[in-house]
């Protein structure tokens, strides 16, 4: 139990760091969201496939991954104080892993198709990378959904069970609150408020884990 805390915490720190690299790069490195155009998306995208790559994996592949780590540690950690709510959360925990992965992946594999039908005919290139960026964006987009129905009922959970910081329950739910406040169209700038409280719920999360204590501070 130790070590699968010390994993989770881990994973949560890792979480917060991924979070911290994608930020500055989208938004000033590359600031890949903002392209429309599909011919323009498709030559930023093959000016810059190396990082973006590197990014994506980091992003949503690794990403994915240490949120499993993540979720199953929590779920130790709060089954036994709240075993109906983490039988819930957990789920949707791995839910978004899955799609976090499944993007990421999509994106990557699809790089090098594009690029070697770039070079003949750019107009097919961009319509296929416009299919394969669709579907990518698709699978990853308004994760505020599934990531914050997890950190709802965790949240929940940590309340009930009081297995972690009180506070940092209520700050989980404040976040989670947010990320499907964010959904709602005309609320949709709301997702990056999500994404900088989900940096310090992560950060927060992590060090109470690694601490190996049942109640954290």
């Amino acid at each position: 139990m130790e070590r699968l805390s010390r994993a989770g915490g881990l994973s949560a720190l890792y979480l917060a760091a991924a979070y911290l690299a994608a930020m500055p790069y989208f938004l000033l490195v590359v600031d890949y969201p903002s392209i429309a155009d599909p011919l323009e998306k498709t030559r930023l995208l093959l000016a810059n496939q190396g990082s973006l790559y590197a990014m994506e994996l980091v992003v949503y592949v690794l990403f994915g991954i240490a949120l499993v780590v993540l979720a199953v540690a929590l779920h130790e950690r709060l089954k036994a104080g709240a075993e109906a709510l983490m039988s819930i959360a957990t789920p949707m925990a791995l839910i978004w892993s899955g799609l976090l992965i499944a993007s990421g992946m999509i994106f990557n594999v699809g790089i090098a198709p594009v690029s070697a039908l770039y070079t003949t005919d750019q107009a097919r290139a961009a319509a296929l990378w416009s299919a394969i960026d669709t579907v990518s964006t698709g699978l990853s987009g308004n994760g505020e959904i599934v990531g914050g129905t997890w950190m709802l009922l965790a949240s929940l959970a940590a309340l009930k069970s009081g297995r972690l910081p009180k506070a940092l329950a209520i700050l989980g739910l404040g976040i989670s609150a947010i990320a499907l406040l964010s959904v709602l169209p005309f609320l949709k700038d709301l997702a990056i408020v999500f994404g900088l409280g989900q940096i310090l719920w992560f950060i927060w999360l992590g060090i109470v884990m690694l601490g190996g204590s049942k109640r954290g501070f």
